[in-house]
């Protein structure tokens, strides 16, 4: 097991991070001494100090302080930055990141990406994880792509409004979505990094089963027991419903091209790569539903 320890996580500070080394700790025995966690405020990692887990600050807009963060490691999650607000910002860190693992002599790097990101998807984004992979590819290093589907927990920023006003307004039409756990996310993460050898494979992680917006609202209403009515528009009205409700400029045309993509059947994929990964099955969008009713209700 020498060549998988120690494992790097990087962002770990962020709601994926922390469900991978939990993962890592508690779902596949990794000794906290073996995993470093990486993040650009260190002081956010104390909890995990305290547990054993080595912390080190890391800033991808400065290679120099990645190559440091990543001495030492032996495999690295490269968990996708939140850098979309400016044109190329996101990109340039995953390269920056890319570099510093080969420059460390990291060995291996497992990567969050997301389902077809080949040109000609309509993710405004999407250029990002696509040139990434192409990174990787092109490095010296061993690699695994994990294309994450959607997180269920995404419906938490905007389904409990939309149960306060009954009305749902979705550009996705009968488009589908292969949701996926947060948390099944992470523990697929942690497995690719600290068990078999998943080198230069790429999987797509999705539930196991995919709903248009009008079933998961059928789905949301009766386990709340609130009436949830999804209005079809058009992707002009979606942006201009976004900018009323005051969001910022740059994250309307994300959030536009997120149903857009739906429509066009970017996410409805099912595949078994999850259960590939980890001999489990993925927490199914009702469970999902049920467990977060408080939230959903905002109660």
């Amino acid at each position: 097991m020498a060549d998988i320890f120690p494992i790097l996580v990087t962002g770990a500070n962020g709601q994926l991070g922390r469900l991978v080394i939990k993962a890592l700790l508690d779902d596949l025995q990794v000794p906290a001494a073996q995993i470093i966690a990486t993040s650009r405020s260190v002081e956010s990692l104390t909890d995990l100090a305290a547990l054993g887990v080595v912390t080190r600050t890391a800033d991808f807009d400065d290679p120099s302080s990645l190559q440091a963060a990543f001495s030492g490691a032996r495999r690295l999650l490269l968990i996708s930055t939140d850098a979309i607000d400016r044109a190329g910002g996101r990109l340039q860190q995953h390269k920056n990141a890319v570099a510093a693992a080969e420059a460390a002599g990291v060995s291996h790097v497992v990567y969050t990406s997301m389902p077809k990101p080949e040109p000609g998807s309509a993710i405004t984004f999407a250029g990002d994880h696509y040139g990434t992979e192409q990174a990787l590819a092109a490095s010296n290093l061993s690699w695994t792509v994990l294309r994450n589907c959607w997180y269920m927990e995404n419906l938490l920023m905007s389904v409990p409004h939309a149960l306060q006003t009954g009305q749902w307004y979705s550009a996705a039409a009968d488009g589908k979505v292969a949701n996926i756990s947060r948390a099944d996310c992470a523990l697929a993460a942690a497995t690719a990094l600290a068990k078999a050898d998943f080198s230069n494979k790429t999987y797509t992680l999705t539930g196991a089963e995919a709903h248009s917006t009008a079933e998961m609202a059928a789905i949301i209403s009766e386990v709340t027991g609130k009436p949830l009515q999804v209005i079809d528009i058009p992707d002009a009205a979606l942006a201009e419903g976004l900018q009323a409700a005051g969001l910022p400029g740059f994250l309307i045309p994300v959030l536009v091209s997120f149903d857009t993509n739906t429509r066009l059947g970017g996410v409805a994929d099912i595949n078994h790569d999850f259960t590939t990964l980890t001999g489990r099955q993925p927490l199914p969008f009702r469970d999902f539903v049920v467990a977060s009713k408080a939230a959903l209700l905002g109660t």
